[in-house]
């Protein structure tokens, strides 16, 4: 009899066993169960936390990234023998089933395996039967997963008031902080409200005695486990949640959970600067409503690496009245004068203009395009420099059309700007915002300006960029000396509006067509900031005045920001020289007025000054002489010679120019001036003839450049076209390489007085 109940036994047991390893597998994790998604700022400040399809705050986090705290709290609250017991402890379990038929409270019996059943099947165990199932799948789930695979499941699923379920996701919301960061307090909190979810929700306001009570209980067993002694005051500590469910940065949050299937992304955003930014636009627009200014945007931008450090997509992404869940920075609008600064850039690569270039503001037509500067006036011959920081309309337009291809419209499509249609549809009109960009595309060509002219994409995921690795090669659009003469042609300018008080800021506005837009961007230090002033749906305002309403913000955002500077030198490429102060060129000894202005040599266009000329005048008379023949007394004088178009555009400006005294009856018409010493002669290269050059020997490659001169001269000066090649002393020759064509070499002595000659040059291996 005792050999069958033994064989019996045994057989009950083996098959018992055999049904145990033949238990099938199930997932870990309940079906399409989903998890929160979470964007980061670069520092891993929590800046967004969206709901799961369930509504519910739930991230997913590996054993490792728990805090050991926390492991070790929830363990010895809820199941301090986890790693020994099958799933099931029986004790435990007895006791909790004598306690539920006795209905005298008699503790848990749940392991955290069988909690786990419960939550991953969602079992209602308050009855027997209910019990027994929780048993069995506890046991089903042991089978088939590890102990740390099982605790992690729990940890992810585990109930923690509320809507918040998982440790990671209650830790962000009730301690403000990720898990592995949380203290020991923290952790012994968090742990016992599983137990009672419902009833030890933490409370922002309000005390919640009963999770203090449970969590002080704990903490006593944690201290005393790890022979500490107990503190009164760990009575008085309880969770209280300082801030509500992040959702900052809530525009470039949705774009990047929405391009990419990551739970977690890090973004190069900075939370500290995209709070400052979004608080400098919020009191301004605080102070400007009266005017109708309710909506803007901003961008920050790092521009060494092109990391976002900020971005604000409209004035308040729950503001329904200016439509702020549109992304502004992402919208097509007309930049205004916005693009001037390239123009210049690559008039100025291009050897058209040099900063003290005369340019002309005047009434100009071309074709049957007609433009107008913003105030409808003109302000004659202009600098380059000022016409640009004034935003001198006419002068810009010219010298996009005077552009080699692929121009500027090239230049954007290079870039990275996406102008959806032909150069022959915008024409030059693309100049005054007559193309559509969107607030990003612009923040890169701000960064490229004051990078080092190539173009890349901005950053916006912490991920793609790598600290110290190389930016991706890509051939430059604008040389540096180019950008460098273009950020100091947008400096401020001493005397301008107060509101505009830090000279290191470099900066430029655009108003668009009919006040629809105001845009200003500014670069100071690395960091590009653009911001935009309007309406999402295209209401124009008249308070729309880029320089008025977008500068202010600019100056005010930057203030706030309290951005670190760089020093800025000049490249290597770029030469400080003194030039006339009325016509921008190399000043003779005729040139009383001076300055001192950059130019790139080699391709800036500086020639000698042909406005101010020495010239004989009969003192009696006060007429112009043009030689002096011995027979009367005459007085030397330096007058300015302007063409006269250009006497007229000064005219018209209100600045008039003083002339030069009429010749003597009898004179041949001549604008010479009075200086008969002779010029200097070119001694090398000689005229008419063919130089060849060698490209694969160094030593073929120049010419030497060497002139005889008048007595008394201590410095010659060379030109080949309009490029300015150098200076030397008359008896020593300068070396000059020259490209492939036909030049016209000229040579001027320190007197202004000057020569030239013409020659080709061939190029051959």
């Amino acid at each position: 009899m005792a050999r069958r109940i033994l064989r019996a036994g045994l057989i009950t047991i083996l098959t018992l066993a055999l049904l145990y390893f033949l238990l099938p597998k199930p997932e870990l994790y309940p079906p399409n169960t989903t998890f929160s998604r979470q964007v980061y700022d670069r520092h891993g400040q929590l800046l967004n936390l969206t709901l799961t399809a369930e509504g519910k705050y739930r991230v997913r986090l590996g054993l490792d990234d728990f805090s050991p705290d926390l492991i070790a709290a929830t363990l010895q609250h809820e199941d301090r023998h986890f790693y020994t017991h099958p799933g099931v402890n029986p004790v435990s379990l007895l006791r909790g089933l004598w306690g539920m038929v006795s209905r005298t409270p008699r503790g848990g019996g749940s392991t955290i395996t069988m909690q786990f059943a419960r939550l991953r099947y969602d079992l209602e165990t308050r009855s027997i039967s209910g019990k027994l199932v929780q048993v069995f799948r506890a046991l089903q789930l042991e089978r088939h997963y590890s102990k740390p695979q099982l605790l992690e499941a729990y940890l992810n699923l585990a109930p923690y008031g509320g809507n918040v379920e998982g440790a990671g996701a209650a830790s962000l919301l009730w301690c403000g902080k990720p898990v592995h960061e949380i203290s020991l307090r923290e952790a012994v909190a968090l742990s016992v409200i599983p137990q009672s979810p419902s009833r030890r929700t933490p409370k922002t306001k309000e005390d919640n005695a009963k999770l203090a009570a449970a969590q002080y209980r704990l903490f006593q067993k944690v201290q005393t486990a790890r022979g500490l002694r107990a503190d009164p005051l760990d009575g008085t500590f309880t969770l209280r949640p300082d801030r509500t469910v992040p959702r900052d940065a809530p525009h470039l949050s949705r774009r990047l959970l929405e391009e990419t299937r990551n739970d977690l992304v890090q973004s190069t955003l900075d939370a500290d600067k995209q709070s400052t930014v979004e608080a400098a636009l919020a009191d301004y627009l605080g102070r400007k409503r009266e005017l109708g200014i309710r909506n803007a945007c901003a961008i920050l931008v790092h521009a060494p690496s092109r990391e976002v450090l900020a971005y604000v997509g409209s004035g308040g992404f729950l503001n329904d009245a200016i439509q702020g869940q549109v992304d502004g920075v992402v919208a097509r609008r007309s930049p205004g004068s916005a693009l001037k600064p390239f123009i210049y850039g690559l008039a100025l690569d291009q050897g058209l203009i040099h900063p003290r270039t005369l340019l002309r503001d005047s009434k100009a037509s071309f074709g049957e395009y007609n433009p107008e500067n913003f105030d409808r006036g003109f302000a004659g011959p202009i600098s380059a420099s000022e016409a640009l920081y004034r935003s001198r309309n006419i002068p810009a337009v010219s010298l996009t059309q005077r552009l080699a291809a692929p121009g500027l419209y090239g230049f954007m499509k290079q870039a990275g700007v996406a102008l959806p249609k032909s150069a022959d549809h915008y024409g030059l009109s693309l100049p005054l915002g007559g193309g559509e960009v969107t607030m990003e595309e612009l923040a890169g060509l701000y960064s490229l300006l004051l990078d080092d002219g190539r173009p890349r994409p901005l950053q916006y995921l912490h991920e793609n960029v790598k600290e110290g690795a190389p930016q991706q090669d890509s051939e430059p659009l604008l040389t540096p000396e180019a950008c460098f003469l273009v950020r100091d042609m947008l400096t401020l300018r001493e005397g301008d509006d107060a509101a505009f008080d830090d000279p290191n800021v470099h900066w430029k506005t655009g108003t668009s067509h009919r006040f629809r837009d105001a845009w200003a961007a500014g670069m100071r230090g690395d960091y590009v900031l653009v911001v935009w002033i309007g309406n999402f749906d295209g209401r124009a305002n008249p308070a729309f005045v880029a320089r008025e309403c977008a500068a202010p913000l600019l100056f005010e955002t930057y203030r706030r920001l309290r951005l670190p500077l760089k020093e800025s030198p000049a490249p290597a490429g770029v030469e400080r020289i003194e030039l006339c102060a009325v016509s921008g060129q190399m000043p003779t000894p005729h040139c009383q007025h001076r300055l001192h202005g950059w130019f790139i040599p080699g391709v800036s266009p500086v020639t000698p000054c042909d406005i101010h000329r020495e010239i004989l005048v009969d003192p009696l008379t006060h007429l112009r002489v043009l030689r002096d023949d011995g027979t009367r007394e005459l007085q030397r004088e330096v007058h300015e010679f302007w063409t006269p178009d250009l006497l007229e555009l000064f005219r018209q400006a209100g600045v008039p120019r003083r002339e030069a005294p009429a010749l003597e009856p009898g004179s041949a018409p001549s604008l010479a001036g009075g200086d008969s010493r002779a010029a200097p002669r070119i001694v090398s290269p000689r005229t008419a003839l063919v130089y060849t050059i060698r490209a694969s020997d160094p030593s073929h490659r120049t010419i030497s450049l060497l002139a005889e001169t008048s007595a008394g001269v201590r410095k010659v000066f060379w030109f080949a076209g309009q490029q300015f090649l150098g200076a030397s002393e008359p008896a020593k020759p300068l070396s000059w390489e020259p490209r492939a064509g036909k030049w016209t070499v000229q040579v001027m002595d320190d007197r202004g007085q000057s020569s030239s000659c013409q020659i080709r040059v061939e190029m051959v291996e």
